[in-house]
């Protein structure tokens, strides 16, 4: 069970939450209790008056981290694509937004970075341009020690022309800066009977899932997973998502990294169920990481 994964929770899992009933220090506070290391925050959603960030408010996360011994797991950002009516971005256009962004998480201390691309479709499949503005900050990444990670969810599939197109790119481009975050909605059953939260229920239509093991080939391009979860039952089991088989998989596969909770569970927020739900999360990912 010798293995390097660590545990995070993003503090998009409070978003029922936030700003109703915890605030963000509740939240970093919550997240310490759970046992876990490592903090995900959205730009938009948890830094005051992004992008436009003062420095004492820097300095203030690097003192809430100390405070509550946390650590920066993952930074979350858009190359905002359709910021403009009538058109996208061009790639210069996205390589400044991308580099404003590299910046502000170089500064508070984040070397992952969830980078979503704008997307055309459903089925999220990127913005026609998004090799060039890409490929254009590689090397903005590297001077700002960062790693972008568009994220794989639901629906796209492991075995697909999207998750084809990123491997062939970051073959091609030989480059460590840019991989993958893998969300584990992608193995769900989508089988939301299950659930069982009654009028609260998470609802979305039973969609194509992807097999653990085809995860196998990919583990060298993943930087951080996304350990989505929608139902901690009261044995401590995730109901729809096979978690004791994708962790066996990552620690026989010597696969290290962040496994970050992600919660999207309840449409609404029962007093409590969120932070309790996070926990019993993370006492499932510990049992099965084994510490």
């Amino acid at each position: 069970m010798t293995h390097n994964i660590k545990r995070g929770v993003t503090a998009y899992s409070y978003n029922k939450v936030y700003g109703i009933s915890m605030d963000f220090d509740d939240i970093l506070q919550d997240i310490q209790d759970t046992g876990a290391t490592g903090v995900e925050i959205l730009a938009n959603s948890h830094i005051p008056k992004y992008p436009n960030v003062s420095d004492q408010w820097i300095e203030e996360w690097h003192g809430k981290l100390a405070q509550y011994n946390l650590e920066p797991a993952e930074y979350g950002h858009w190359v905002d694509s359709r910021l403009y009516k009538g058109r996208e971005l061009d790639t210069k256009e996205s390589i400044e937004m991308l580099e404003r962004d590299f910046i502000l998480a170089n500064k508070l201390g984040f070397k992952v970075l969830r980078t979503k691309l704008g997307v055309i479709d459903d089925t999220l499949t990127p913005v026609k341009n998004w090799r060039e503005f890409i490929k254009g900050a590689l090397g903005l990444a590297e001077k700002y020690d960062v790693r972008m990670c568009p994220e794989i969810h639901s629906p796209t599939i492991l075995d697909s022309k999207m998750i084809h197109d990123y491997v062939e790119f970051i073959e091609k481009e030989n480059t460590k800066f840019f991989g993958l975050n893998i969300d584990f909605s992608i193995f769900q059953t989508g089988d939301n009977s299950l659930i069982g939260f009654g009028e609260n229920d998470f609802v979305g239509p039973p969609c194509e899932h992807s097999k653990v093991e085809e995860l196998i080939p990919l583990l060298k391009y993943v930087l951080v997973c996304h350990a989505k979860f929608m139902r901690m039952d009261e044995n401590f089991n995730e109901v729809v998502i096979p978690y004791k088989e994708i962790i066996e998989m990552l620690i026989a596969n010597n696969w290290d990294g962040y496994l970050i909770s992600e919660y999207e569970g309840a449409k609404a927020d029962v007093p409590g169920q969120t932070s309790d739900q996070i926990k019993r999360h993370q006492l499932m990912m510990k049992e099965l990481l084994g510490k």
